[in-house]
């Protein structure tokens, strides 16, 4: 079932609109017949005061009609276009930050109903590099965040903090993208920075990665040592290969050694994503210390220069 948010939101539109139906078909009708036999006694216009206590419109009915428009404009925005969500973790670094606000595209990947999400129309598939949202697959009340890696039926290696993908091909392709069929393909990186961020006292490194033509940022912490011990086990699979499943995708944070990704729980099944994540709006600082004033939530800056499309 979907987020209680977007259940309040479906289930106050419907009540709404339901209020000012019957409003509409049943008691505006009578009201307005009260209206015309007093203006006919009277014989002359009646001014609002003289309205409001011959034919009072409910409180009820008031505000649902005047919230209706609005409701109804912001859940369909919200359930079929595109929904803000707030970065609450570091798993994605550099790609996203913790204080990040994005808008994630909601018919991206198909039309889902609001409340059940029931897939109502099938739009397209998530492609190797998209960064998408989805409901995690051990707890659907949860919205993850991350890099699609592996499509079905591809083979993905992790090993030694180097990312190998054997692509899914059809018959008769030797290429896929820029990844050789028939073969696993070795992932390009290359360092461009150190030292830029810290984690428990090791020093990150920022490198490129090429899964695709459009290349982005991850984050590695040399010095960490790979949990292995903590990879899902597929079947008839060493613990760091994987082979995704027919309908379901494999999912990786850009900050490698930071992240509680598909290397821990599995595959993400088609019927759990949400969307796909294509802009920052608004990315927030919060540099408030245990000594300070103001609480930790409270925004230290603004960061302009991270708005735009997300890579």
């Amino acid at each position: 079932m979907a987020g209680y948010f977007s259940v309040f939101l479906v289930l106050l539109t419907l009540g709404s609109g339901l209020i000012w139906l019957i409003d509409h078909l049943i008691y505006a009708p009578k009201r307005q017949a009260l209206l015309d036999m007093a203006q006919k006694s009277a014989g002359a216009p009646l001014d609002e005061e003289t309205v409001a206590l011959i034919a009072p419109e409910p409180v009820v009915t008031e505000t649902a009609k005047s919230i209706f428009p609005m409701i109804a404009a912001i859940t369909i925005f919200r359930s079929f276009i595109f929904e803000p969500f707030q970065i609450p973790s570091g798993s994605m670094m550099p790609t996203l930050l913790v204080g990040d606000f994005i808008l994630v595209q909601k018919y991206a990947y198909g039309i889902k109903d609001p409340v059940w999400r029931t897939q109502l129309v099938d739009v397209d598939k998530p492609s190797r590099g998209d960064v998408v949202v989805f409901k995690f697959p051990l707890n659907e009340e949860i919205d993850y965040i991350k890099r699609t890696i592996g499509l079905p039926g591809d083979k993905i290696v992790y090993r030694d903090k180097r990312l190998f993908i054997q692509p899914n091909c059809k018959e008769g392709e030797t290429q896929q993208g820029n990844l050789v069929c028939n073969e696993y393909n070795k992932i390009d990186m290359e360092i461009i920075k150190s030292g830029e961020f810290n984690l428990k006292g090791m020093t990150s490194v920022r490198l490129t990665e090429s899964l695709t033509d459009d290349v982005h940022d991850i984050l590695i912490y040399p010095e960490r040592a790979e949990q292995k011990g903590r990879y899902y086990r597929q079947p008839g699979t060493p613990s760091d290969e994987w082979v995704v499943p027919a309908d379901h995708y494999f999912m990786m944070g850009d900050n490698r050694d930071n992240s509680e990704d598909g290397r821990f729980w599995g595959f993400v099944p088609k019927e759990n994503l949400v969307g796909k994540a294509v802009f920052i709006w608004m990315s927030f600082e919060f540099e408030n210390g245990p000594d300070d004033i103001l609480p930790g939530w409270v925004p230290t800056g603004v960061r302009f220069e991270r708005l735009g499309n997300i890579q």
